[in-house]
């Protein structure tokens, strides 16, 4: 990839193939004459984001934002062209995702590190950091099926933004918990922008805290990139002025 280049898109398209049930999909794993719809998620979008950027992405359900992000993290990928990602992953998709439910939260905490490729003396020395900012107190040491869903969410949030990420990936998860978490959570994330340099991809409909935290948007129209440039244009061009 060219100099300071992080994450790079290259005429990428996703298509989805849609079937009328669970079984007629479990069927098409031995037969191709299953029927199908195909929904076309991302429709030949090229960008390049450069180390340290602040990226925001808009655009309205189904315009193919939170595809997008999962291919950058390897959750699915594309259907034609090619994605290259230069840098440790942290997603704050699905904050929930990788816990076992069976594990206490401190043991989770070495389970979601270890899934993003840190030692255990790498989790070891941001393990009481973690515990600290995610603010369940005693039930850290509780098995997470015990966990009401939003100190899971905590939790995941309290993992993702402290194991020292190059790339960070937010999906609407700020709003976590109640409104002096969700401020907390806005402070960490400025933070981590401002001091360690980080790439970040945002996807929001809340054009406020993107401008908050993004100098560049692009706007996503069903499947399609319409516009990528400066954040107040981009806006502008999100919101139809």
């Amino acid at each position: 990839m060219e100099n300071n280049t992080v994450i790079k898109f290259e005429n990428v398209t996703k298509k989805y193939k849609l079937y009328k049930n669970d079984k007629k999909r479990f069927m098409a794993i031995f037969s191709k004459k299953v029927p199908y719809k195909t929904k076309l998620a991302v429709d030949h979008v090229s960008f390049s984001v450069k180390k340290g950027e602040a990226v925001a992405i808009f655009g309205k359900n189904g315009a193919g934002k939170s595809t997008i992000l999962k291919m950058i993290t390897g959750v699915t990928y594309p259907t034609e062209g090619e994605i290259k990602v230069d840098g440790r992953v942290s997603a704050l998709l699905e904050l929930t995702s990788g816990f076992d439910p069976e594990m206490t939260g401190r043991e989770n905490i070495y389970l979601k590190g270890q899934l993003c490729g840190l030692r255990d003396s790498e989790i070891e020395a941001i393990e009481q950091t973690i515990v600290d900012f995610a603010e369940i107190d005693e039930y850290i040491d509780q098995p997470v099926r015990s966990y009401s869903s939003g100190m899971k969410a905590r939790l995941g949030f309290a993992v993702n933004v402290n194991i020292n990420p190059e790339i960070l990936i937010v999906d609407e998860a700020l709003s976590v918990g109640d409104r002096s978490f969700r401020e907390k959570c806005l402070k960490k994330v400025n933070e981590i922008i401002e001091k360690d340099n980080v790439t970040l991809l945002f996807v929001t409909h809340s054009t406020g805290t993107a401008r908050q935290f993004c100098k560049r948007g692009i706007v996503m129209i069903k499947g399609k990139m319409v516009f990528d440039g400066d954040i107040d244009e981009a806006i502008d061009k999100y919101e139809g002025r």
